[in-house]
């Protein structure tokens, strides 16, 4: 490098940290001296149910300051603390979660009825609603709808995607295998619809959800299972029909939620200004457990929690987290937040044996949330207990690998390919061939292999054997409700019923506090300063967009498309996209 462009590069080195430290020390700046807002007496607190939300905070220089927006678990604390906090009186919900799924919908409605068994009452306010707005809502004493607005209610469909058709136009051929019947992570490229075990396993689990979101409304409405049905099968509604139907208790705007009980006589909190005011409120106990949360996408190396292509659960750097935390004598217990689709069978393995370690150590629990499949179930067997929402997407006991045959794609763009090799396996991982039948005979040997291993580990985890563990795995994908009845789960309930049975195998008294010790930590001055914007100044502009369902169900296969790489044995859920 000459002298003029090393200097040109050390100034802009030097610009760029000097840019950095301004933008901290400004944020600091801010954070000290602005005066944090009050709540009022007599409240009634606004709350913007805003999903699907995140597990984990955003690490980069802008979450060391500013209104960030809030996570799963800020959501879930901040009702807690309102249940506590004598000023509220009420708590408004206003849900739009539309493309939300059931894990996460469900650790809020749970928090709802929590904080109406204190005696407060829970009102929710909808412009519009379809099934997953309304089942929210359903969790509250009082339900307005705008007059202008409808409940679209009127059963639950999932839907899934199929890429066959798109490859062969594009020439290229899905050279895929699976272990399991039911294994349908390769059907998204390798078929154009539904094979006859795709489809029973996916009306299964639509029916399940759908039992569910039945039950959850009747609870609520105060009617039967069966009347809730008849009524669904008159839905849509527009306003008037929802009201007379029994779904709504009023139709009304936003400025006249106020205008009778509960509300009425109240003065309204934004839930922003209510966290900034509570955030670092409530009590904090002197037993410390520790909250590791493993989300994304399972591969080798370490973490990115805020890339483009989606969170990636490293295993590097889960390892690591795990070890810090077993070493750690003021750590009584650990729970581990899982919501992984899988991934690598390889990274899954290596995590499996750092939490197998662990488990002889102090007690290990498993809280899972929307997904916990394939590696997502692998890296949760070594747990003492697991514990899943009904709606959980979990399971998925299966393998599948294999590549891309790109041949007549490169002919249909005029490139020749052509290549030597020695060994009579080196291009076993030819992206520009088919296996022949000795290859595919090594890959499936290989395959029935690591299926194996994955059986051996949940029946280890599970205490049973793989002969039974063979019998609800076959890759099969279960609702967490289904997984309880099958013995894949323990127990249903979220992170704070986790949490409890951590204090409990840690012999901690279940009516006192702890300390969360959380993982990903935050991010100290020096990470800041080093790497001022992180890995989320990317995700942050494309994040509105990735948040619409259509779009982030493309984008789920795109990326499971990648992971298909030099014949990797892969333990991954199949692509599913509820409405």
């Amino acid at each position: 490098m000459s002298d003029s462009r090393r200097g040109l590069f050390i100034v802009l080195l030097l610009i760029f940290l000097a840019v950095g430290v301004s933008i901290v020390c400004i944020g600091l700046l801010t954070l000290t001296t602005a005066a944090p807002p009050s709540v009022p007496d007599q409240a009634a607190l606004y709350l913007k149910l805003n999903a699907p939300w995140s597990e984990i905070e955003r690490i980069d220089v802008f979450s060391a300051f500013g209104q960030q927006p809030l996570t799963l678990r800020d959501t879930i604390n901040a009702i807690h603390r309102a249940k506590r906090d004598s000023r509220v009186k009420t708590l408004v919900i206003q849900p739009a979660v539309q493309g939300a799924l059931w894990g996460q919908l469900q650790e809020i409605h749970a928090a709802l009825d929590d904080f109406r068994g204190s005696g407060k009452p829970v009102v929710a306010y909808l412009e519009s609603a379809g099934a997953q707005e309304y089942y929210i809502a359903s969790a509250a004493n009082r339900v307005i709808l705008m007059p202008a607005g409808g409940i679209d209610l009127s059963g639950l469909a999932t839907y899934e995607l199929f890429f066959r058709g798109a490859l062969d136009k594009l020439g290229v051929f899905p050279d895929l295998l699976h272990a399991g019947d039911y294994k349908t992570a390769s059907n998204t490229f390798t078929e154009k619809g539904f094979t006859p075990a795709h489809r029973d396993m996916s009306r299964s689990l639509n029916k399940d959800w759908f039992d569910q979101l039945v039950h959850a409304i009747a609870e609520g409405r105060k009617q039967s299972d069966a009347d809730v049905r008849k009524v669904i099968d008159q839905g849509p509604f527009m306003a008037e029909e929802a009201k007379k139907a029994g779904l709504v208790d009023a139709l009304g705007y936003e400025d006249q939620i106020d205008d009778a009980p509960p509300v009425q006589g109240t003065r309204r909190i934004d839930g922003d200004t209510y966290q900034r005011a509570t955030a670092w409120s409530g009590p904090i106990g002197t037993e410390r457990i520790a909250l590791l949360y493993a989300v994304g996408t399972i591969a080798s190396g370490k973490s990115a929690f805020d890339s483009p292509g989606g969170q990636v659960l490293g295993s590097d750097t889960f390892d690591a987290w795990v070890r810090k935390v077993r070493i750690d004598p003021s750590i009584r217990a650990i729970v581990i937040r899982i919501d992984s689709p899988g991934g690598s069978a390889i990274a899954s393995d290596v995590m499996w044996r750092e939490l197998m370690l662990t488990r002889d150590v102090k007690p290990v629990i498993v809280s899972m949330g929307d997904v916990a499949a394939s590696g997502g179930y692998y890296m949760a067997v070594p747990a003492h207990v697991i514990v899943a929402q009904p709606g959980t997407i979990t399971g998925s006991i299966g393998v599948v690998t294999g590549k891309f045959v790109l041949k007549d794609t490169m002919e249909k763009l005029g490139v020749g390919v052509d290549s030597v090799s020695d060994g009579r396996m080196a291009e076993i991982n030819s992206p520009f061939k088919p296996f022949s039948k000795d290859e595919r005979a090594k890959i499936e040997e290989q395959l029935q292999a690591t299926y194996e291993l994955f059986l051996s580990r949940v029946a280890e985890g599970r205490h049973s054997t793989p002969a039974k563990i063979d019998q609800v795995a076959q890759g099969r994908v279960w609702t967490g409700r289904q997984a309880k009845d099958l013995g894949l789960v323990d127990e249903l309930g979220g992170l704070d019923a986790a949490v409890q049975i951590a204090k409990q195998r840690a012999k901690i008294d279940p009516k006192k506090d702890v300390e969360l010790v959380v993982y990903p930590p935050k991010r100290t001055i020096y990470d800041v300063i080093s790497d001022p914007l992180g890995s989320s100044s990317t995700q942050a502009g494309v994040s509105l967009f990735a948040r619409q369902p259509t779009t982030r169900v493309l984008d789920t296969a795109l990326s499971m498309l990648q992971l298909f790489r030099r014949g990797e044995p892969l333990t991954l859920m199949p692509n599913v996209f509820v409405r």
